[in-house]
């Protein structure tokens, strides 16, 4: 077994050398061999019940300040690793905001019509379900910490394109580059984070990628506002040449980052995958068990089965356990974007100036208001996702959007006016964005990371990525047409029905999954019990290798 050194003994090495003299002898040598030595005699003989004790507590304590600064050596490496990870994400959302205020001098520059403009702008959202689609399969092949590197690579390919771009032909192959590679990153990142954190820390991590990504929001809107005063032919130029900065950090920080355990011992690298998991578990026992738990799931659980059919083939034709984790996992997804999160950022003015706040810069406030609330929110929910778990959120995230919801739609629909109108739907619209964020926000993406089986993990989470997006872009495109068709009230009173059903949705196909490993979710869909107390059955060969014989 690869171990550390044995620490009792290392404290006495410590132990010993501070009671040497600065000539190396013993402090506690007998006087008869030295009458001049300005030493005391020190007996260890004397009284040597107490001395043992004394030994005793002083090799506990320093083997608790070990496991101490281990413990802390492995939450900064996880939360470093994630971090890392999470720039990609940044990428997604600084396309998104900048691009709100960049088209507008886009248009002017190259005399592009309204109807480019809707082209130009829905066209990513399309394409990075290619790139979500590619993502999964990529973060198979040549690993989740290289994808996420691949991505970034054709992203900014994109962007320069975009930021060179003389015609809007030239400037929709740029969009093509970046929408896929959006796509890419955003799965690469979110499997990668789920499969590198610890389990007690890994709701907390996996919800990063959404964090990052209202982070670039907020950037691209930072930066819409500072290079605004540019030159026109210049100014948009550099709005979306300032997003290659991201990518910079995460060209170095793939340089730092160790690849995903789970997708090393895919590879059959064993040792490399317990080296990874040293750096992020708190001790060997606890490396050893979860190793075990991963190779049973990679081939125990797996070889039997997947190395039968493809990937495209188990999904395809899915086992019942297979079944239920793609219901919950795409499903997840989909509620996200159903219940109107997205119409509700992106048309906040509209829905506002319905209210009846008609001032410019009153529904400037208004909707900076909504942003803010979003993107605080989400710290709230990292705070407590590994504390709570993740359906007391999810109840509590989609209970509260539907009243939100409800409260905007009857204040619309009754043409409350004035103040308290205008109040009562800022304070609704700001309710719903909070507890989106709150609950199912983040935590779609948490549970989609999780509840995959090891060699199917990225290919699922890639199709719960696009129906993600499939159902983003039928929310944005229709918001205008239903507001138009069925009064922008009654748009809210559909969205709060089928945040309702999300409620129904969570108490029936969601698992609670907080304290357990990837392997133990695993399980839990199976209906087996612990997995631990399984056994982990593996044979003779597989504890040798786990356990580095």
């Amino acid at each position: 077994m690869v171990g550390r050194p044995d620490e009792k003994s290392s404290f006495f090495n410590v132990f010993e050398a501070s009671v040497r003299g600065q000539g190396g002898e013993m402090t506690g040598a007998p006087d008869s061999m030295n009458d001049n030595s300005k030493y005391r005699r020190v007996d260890l003989d004397v009284d040597n019940e107490d001395n043992d004790d004394y030994l005793d507590g002083e090799t506990d304590r320093y083997r608790h300040q070990m496991d101490r600064r281990r413990r802390r050596d492995a939450a900064r490496f996880a939360y470093a690793s994630a971090v890392f990870a999470s720039l990609n994400t940044i990428l997604l959302g600084y396309d998104g905001g900048v691009m709100s205020g960049a088209i507008l001098f886009i248009q002017e520059d190259l005399k592009i019509t309204e109807v480019q403009v809707e082209v130009f702008v829905g066209f990513a959202s399309f394409v990075s379900l290619i790139g979500s689609l590619g993502g999964g399969k990529m973060a198979d092949l040549i690993g989740r910490k290289w994808t996420m590197g691949l991505a970034s690579v054709v992203f900014q390919a994109g962007n320069l394109i975009m930021t060179l771009a003389r015609s809007f032909e030239v400037l929709m192959a740029g969009r093509l580059l970046a929408g896929i590679g959006a796509g890419i990153g955003f799965v690469a990142s979110v499997v990668y984070i789920a499969e590198i954190s610890p389990t007690i820390s890994r709701g907390t991590l996996t919800s990063f990628p959404e964090i990052f990504v209202n982070f670039g929001i907020l950037l691209g809107y930072v930066s819409n506002y500072a290079f605004a005063g540019l030159p026109i032919n210049l100014n948009w130029r550099v709005m979306l040449g300032v997003g290659i900065l991201p990518s910079v950090f995460l060209a170095i920080a793939l340089f730092i980052i160790p690849e995903s355990p789970r997708w090393l011992v895919m590879q059959n690298r064993i040792d490399d995958a317990r080296s990874v998991l040293l750096k992020t578990h708190e001790s060997e026992k606890e490396v050893d068990e979860q190793l075990a738990e991963i190779m049973w799931a990679a081939n125990a659980g797996g070889t039997q089965n997947h190395e039968e059919k493809g990937a495209w083939q188990n999904i395809l034709k899915p086992s019942a356990s297979l079944w239920r984790m793609l219901v919950t996992g795409i499903g997840i997804q989909c509620f996200q974007q159903i219940t109107g999160i997205d119409a509700m950022v992106y048309y906040s003015p509209r829905i506002f100036k319905d209210a009846g706040i008609k001032d410019t810069s009153s529904l400037l406030a208004a909707t900076i208001a909504v942003g803010i609330t979003k993107t605080s929110f989400i710290l709230v929910a990292i705070i407590l996702i590994d504390k709570l778990g993740r359906k007391p959120l999810l109840y509590v995230g989609t209970i509260g959007m539907t009243i939100c919801q409800f409260i905007t739609g009857a204040s619309l629909s009754l043409h409350i006016r004035g103040q308290m109108g205008a109040a009562l739907t800022i304070l609704s619209v700001c309710g719903n964005v909070a507890f989106f964020s709150i609950g199912i926000g983040p935590i779609c993406w948490v549970l989609t990371s999780e509840i995959f089986p090891l060699r199917l993990r990225a290919l699922a989470t890639a199709l719960g990525s696009i129906g993600n997006r499939v159902c983003n872009g039928l929310i944005t495109m229709s918001f205008l047409s239903m507001a138009r068709s069925i009064t922008v009230g009654g748009t809210f009173f559909l969205y709060a029905a089928l945040s309702a059903l999300s409620v129904a949705f969570v108490y029936a196909l969601v698992p609670e999954t907080k304290g357990k490993s990837l392997e133990e979710i695993e399980m839990l869909f199976r209906g087996q019990s612990n997995l631990r107390r399984r056994g982990v059955e593996l044979g003779e060969a597989d504890h040798d290798i786990v356990l580095g014989k």
